[in-house]
């Protein structure tokens, strides 16, 4: 058998030196060509069935990756403008609450202007009555102490005189009293 295929080896042209070497490390050439076909089979096999799926497999994982990457920078960008519109809310929010609140200064000012106003009015109605009420008191005691007056200078003119007056004369007496007390 070694030298069937010693012989084709030979007839292929480099025989010699093919065949000497092959002869020294002993190599069986129909179990070395039944190897190569086998060999041949089973890296088709597994380039079809193995490598072949394998790849099909990284190449999907590898897209999903991709899209992955590509959705985290989606979002990202989202997560950037929601960012940004959360800002521009809160900064709207916080010069509405602002202008909110000096425009709550601002009615309490007017609120506060019209209760002094009112409590003013109503001091000034007080003090008003009060004065009313101080005249009506003062012009009554002035009529009580003219009355006391004449009924007074009555009853001394009657003492001194030691008569009984009239009552013409007890009228007359209280108006000249009066008008003294007038001037």
């Amino acid at each position: 058998m070694d030298s069937s295929f010693m012989l084709a080896a030979a007839a292929a042209g480099g025989g010699g030196m093919i065949g000497d070497t092959a002869a020294t490390f002993g190599v069986n050439w129909q179990l070395f060509i039944s190897q190569v076909i086998s060999f041949c089979i089973v890296a088709f096999l597994l380039h079809r069935f193995a490598y072949k799926p394998i790849l099909t497999v990284l190449d999907e994982r590898k897209q999903r990756i991709a899209e992955g990457l590509a959705n985290a920078d989606k979002i990202k960008q989202q997560l950037a403008e929601a960012e940004a519109s959360r800002k521009e809310t809160m900064q709207k929010a916080n010069t509405d609450a602002l202008k909110l609140i000096e425009e709550a200064r601002a009615a309490a000012a007017r609120v506060q202007e019209q209760e002094t106003q009112k409590a003013i009015a109503a001091a000034e109605q007080i003090i008003a009555k009060a004065r009313e009420a101080s005249q009506a008191d003062y012009e009554r005691m002035k009529q009580d102490l003219r009355r006391e007056m004449g009924r007074l200078a009555v009853d001394l003119a009657a003492h001194v005189t030691g008569k009984i007056l009239t009552v013409d004369d007890q009228r007359r007496l209280a108006d000249e009293t009066n008008k003294q007390l007038a001037a």
